[in-house]
């Protein structure tokens, strides 16, 4: 993570949470410094993976279709970037979560 286009360096980081695995997070978020707009957790890939994924929720279908727009993160980075996440993080597989408009909360996404 020593690339500069990254939003957070990693002298920057504080542990905010205990480690949980790593999770996979948007460009939108990661680089061009955009809130969490939607997050979800999904079967683990494996036992380093904690399963949760985000995205800003502005991602067209077309950017989602391109994995150079994802990369693996700890979940302490996504945290750094947008503390508002961090209630949530104890939700179990299976949960979609989408923010409250204006707010630091979340609710659970409906379709």
């Amino acid at each position: 993570m020593a690339d500069n286009k990254y939003k957070l360096q990693v002298s920057d980081i504080r542990d905010l949470v205990k480690p949980m695995g790593y999770c996979i997070a948007s460009d939108r978020i990661t680089v061009d410094g955009a809130k969490v707009g939607f997050m979800y957790r999904e079967e683990r890939e494996d036992e380093d993976d904690s399963g949760w994924r985000f995205l800003a929720g502005d991602e067209t279908d077309e950017y989602l279709d391109d994995q150079q727009h994802f990369m693996m993160f700890d979940v302490n980075y996504i945290a750094n970037l947008d503390e508002a996440i961090i209630p949530y993080l104890k939700y179990r597989k299976g949960s979609e979560l989408e923010r409250v408009e204006g707010s630091d909360k979340f609710t659970r996404y409906c379709e």
